[in-house]
């Protein structure tokens, strides 16, 4: 199946941040997350964008999970000054 580009920026306009979100969602769906459409292909990446393109998956999970990266970073580095 092929998704167009103009969808999926549609969707989230930064391509960059259409990368992350793509890479995340692969990630959880490799890791056995259930698929919120009927699944396009046996690869997890080209089912990602299309769930991405379909509006299923947004950038505030991204947002989310980053804030909660990006507070775990940060108490790692206190741990490792002290």
């Amino acid at each position: 199946m092929t998704i167009p580009i103009e969808k999926l920026l549609q969707e989230e306009p930064s391509h960059y941040r259409l990368v992350l979100l793509g890479a995340r969602r692969a990630n959880e769906l490799a890791g056995g997350a259930q698929p919120l459409i009927h699944p396009v292909s046996k690869k997890s990446g080209v089912n990602a964008l299309a769930e991405i393109a379909a509006g299923k998956v947004h950038n505030e999970v991204l947002d989310e999970k980053g804030a909660k990266n990006s507070a775990r970073t940060k108490r790692a580095a206190k741990v490792k000054k002290s």
